[in-house]
């Protein structure tokens, strides 16, 4: 893997929305594997033992991921553009604020400053762009914040519940405006907090949710996200498609970030694979 040159946030929507993930993923951690688990396992070591592997396993595979898509270099600076080829019937163009061939699939983006090999789009919570070298990483990194959050929250919904007794309308206004309650004194309790974390849950788990059903949809098709309402495809069946994205290893690349799936394709030249819709 070449690792960017400048890494971090170029926007202040970038950096705000990195300290979000870089804060309530921790937390989540914490209150599913230190909170929750000990209290609904408190004398069932075994079942314990094995949610509390899964719950690393899981954020072995966030920190993994998010890592490896913040750090991976997948710019056209790192690729060696053959000029005799290029040839604008194949999609390939000037970049004049790159003042470089781009070539087809790739587009520039303004926050990177940088052209971007298969550019799927700019990913405010990673701070960087998701192009052909880390579209993998991204994903999974995705999916697992979904299984994560869905985690959580199936769980905490057990752990809430057996602490908090329901009553209308109060508990309904909580789990609306879980933090406004903490500025106007109604609950400063801890079980408050824990609600809190609890609704960050279940707002995790649609929102991601939602996102994994689009971008796992745009790899079957073998398409990225500028992609989707173009004439031109690339799409060579849902399992070229899967391994274009995830490597020749695809069927052990979702396992964990740091096992090695080389690319089929460099990321350049797609001229051969370029189709017309009907």
């Amino acid at each position: 893997m070449i690792v960017r040159k400048k890494i971090g946030p170029r926007t202040l929507g970038d950096l705000l929305s990195m300290v979000f993930v870089l804060i309530i993923v921790p937390l989540m951690y914490w209150f599913g594997l230190w909170i929750v688990l000990p209290a609904l396992y408190r004398n069932d070591i075994l079942p314990y033992s094995v949610h509390f592997v899964l719950g690393n396993f899981i954020m072995l595979n966030i920190v993994g991921n998010f890592t490896y898509t913040v750090l991976c270099d997948t710019s056209t600076k790192r690729c060696i553009v053959p000029v005799s080829t290029a040839r604008a019937a194949d999609g390939w163009r000037l970049c004049v604020i790159c003042e470089g061939l781009s070539p087809p699939r790739s587009w520039h983006c303004n926050t990177c400053d940088v052209c971007i090999l298969k550019r799927d789009h700019h990913c405010v919570f990673t701070g960087c762009c998701v192009g052909h070298h880390n579209h993998r990483y991204f994903v999974m990194f995705l999916w697992y914040l979904f299984l994560g959050a869905a985690y959580a929250f199936f769980y905490g919904s057990f752990f809430i519940w057996s602490r908090t007794a329901f009553e209308f309308p109060m508990s309904i206004v909580k789990m609306i405006f879980p933090v406004a309650i903490f500025f106007f004194g109604f609950d400063s309790s801890i079980d408050q907090f824990y609600l809190l974390l609890y609704v960050v849950s279940l707002v995790g788990t649609l929102y991601t949710g939602v996102l994994c059903i689009y971008h796992f949809n745009l790899i079957l098709r073998g398409v990225v996200g500028n992609e989707s309402n173009k004439k031109i495809t690339y799409d060579m069946g849902w399992k070229d498609n899967v391994r274009e994205v995830f490597g020749e290893r695809w069927y052990l690349a979702w396992l964990l970030p740091y096992i090695k799936s080389q690319l089929p394709h460099d990321g350049v030249s797609w001229h051969n694979l370029c189709s017309k819709k009907d």
